[in-house]
């Protein structure tokens, strides 16, 4: 047994269970880059881990009532048979160093879109909490059953469903960011707690399909195991006395960087496109708040809110 994979899947665990995310999107690049697995059975293996990590998490969010049940139904009425199709499109692919090289481009491209993703979500939230401040929205009430879209949620399940097949890669960040534009009244806890849910079917699916047609490695898969269940219970205890927002942007920038190595991007450029965002993106930031009538660093903001409650 490899114990630098079990050291690895229960690193990534940790990230899995603090934030709710970056379970495929850490482990199969970590795989293929670190270990040099083929990307099929890397896919294939990480969805087996999480598929029994997912639980966990969700099971907490179903004790706390986090759960939009009829959001979760037409979500897995779309993604469990897309899962499924996205296993049989990579076998109409066929067998070869060709299908390895397509897993692989798709799998870059899924990172950087999963990167993208979680700044415009953090962004998204951020421009609600300004909004509230200033009494453009109004404070979240209770008003009842909230409308459900039907079709559209379905269509986000199929998305979600066939990426994350081909790639095991977006149901922790492809699916959230839709579930914010669909659902706009959805709490940040109830979002994380019905993508949570949604993901163990949509998973399981993938993980079966992989299973059924031999991609799965057992010798792979196996130390996985051993190193995800301790850490994704250890990060899901965490999540109540830690802040998730320094995780999701380091694994922000991790996912940019395993996206563009991925895709075959030289050392060089990559370096160059790293230490560019390093520089760059904290400043844009910065700036985005002031635009939105937010203080520049959060630290202010942060001090400013503590202030007002102590003079209350």
């Amino acid at each position: 047994m490899d114990l630098s994979v079990v050291a690895v899947a229960f690193m990534v665990a940790v990230v899995v269970g603090l934030t709710g995310m970056g379970g495929g999107a850490l482990m199969t690049p970590a795989l293929v880059l670190i270990f040099g697995i083929p990307p099929l059975a890397a896919v294939s293996s990480d969805l087996v881990a999480s598929a029994v990590m997912k639980p966990i998490g969700s099971w907490v969010h179903w004790r706390r009532r986090t759960i939009n049940l009829q959001v979760v139904k037409w979500l897995v009425l779309g993604s469990v048979p897309a899962a499924f199709c996205g296993v049989l499109i990579l076998k109409w692919m066929g067998p070869g160093e060709h299908v390895q090289d397509a897993v692989r481009m798709a799998l870059g491209v899924a990172l950087l879109v999963s990167a993208t993703l979680m700044v415009f979500r953090s962004y998204l939230k951020m421009a609600e909490r300004a909004k509230r401040r200033r009494g453009v929205l109004a404070p979240e009430v209770n008003t009842g059953p909230m409308r459900i879209r039907p079709l559209p949620t379905v269509c986000l399940g199929i998305i979600g469903g066939v990426v994350v097949g081909m790639t095991s890669v977006g149901s922790g960040s492809i699916i959230i960011v839709g579930l914010m534009a669909l659902y706009p009244a959805l709490k940040s806890n109830q979002l994380v707690g019905t993508d949570l849910f949604q993901a163990v079917p949509l998973v399981t699916a993938a993980a079966l399909g992989h299973t059924f047609f031999g991609d799965l490695d057992l010798g792979l898969t196996i130390p996985l195991l051993i190193g995800s269940i301790p850490g994704v219970y250890l990060g899901a205890q965490l999540s109540s006395r830690l802040t998730g927002g320094f995780i999701r942007r380091a694994l922000a920038f991790v996912l940019l960087a395993s996206g563009l190595k991925m895709l075959n991007v030289d050392n060089i450029s990559t370096a160059t496109v790293l230490v560019a965002v390093l520089v760059l993106a904290p400043v844009a930031w910065m700036l985005l708040r002031k635009r939105l009538g937010l203080p520049a660093l959060a630290t202010t903001d942060i001090r400013q809110v503590r202030k007002t409650l102590a003079d209350r």
